[in-house]
């Protein structure tokens, strides 16, 4: 009996050459990609429609009382609203999750400090889902939009 070769079916192709498989192909990394980026995006996205319709009064109150201006509330925009919209279509996604990140650092920072070392009634992390949100935001920020996205993952942005 006979062993069967394995046969490489790929063959170097030029730039003018096309192929069919070529629009159906992609990597289970691109899959992953799309869907951090909606989770993470569309989560944080409720958050800033919260405050659309609710307003800001809370976080001008919180940075008021650590000396900041309380215009930098609308930054809570950048954060909850533009960054997960441009993370959701998977456009400049590099920028989107910087945005989403430091809005999140500042949330730990300002809001949460002192729940840093405490366990919630539930056994958890009283910080597992600002941690989750922040940490979500720094994978998308590496890993960049995927294939599933508005720029196709193509620039140093995406």
């Amino acid at each position: 009996m006979q062993r069967a070769e394995h046969i490489n079916h790929s063959r170097v192709r030029t730039n003018n050459d096309y192929d069919i498989t070529d629009v159906v192909r992609f990597e289970k990394v691109d899959v992953g990609c799309f869907i951090l980026r909606i989770t993470i995006g569309g989560l944080m996205l409720i958050h800033g429609f919260n405050k659309l319709m609710t307003g800001t009064e809370q976080v001008d109150q919180i940075l008021m009382s650590v000396g900041l201006p309380a215009f930098f509330s609308f930054g809570v925009f950048l954060g909850e609203v533009i960054g997960p919209a441009m993370m959701i279509i998977g456009w400049k996604v590099r920028i989107a999750a910087f945005l989403v990140a430091f809005n999140m650092l500042m949330a730990i920072l300002l809001v949460h400090s002192s729940d840093f070392l405490k366990i919630s009634p539930g056994g958890g992390w009283m910080l597992e889902l600002n941690a989750l949100y922040l940490l979500g935001a720094i994978a998308v920020f590496f890993l960049g939009s995927g294939r599933f996205s508005l720029s196709r993952g193509r620039g140093n942005l995406d």
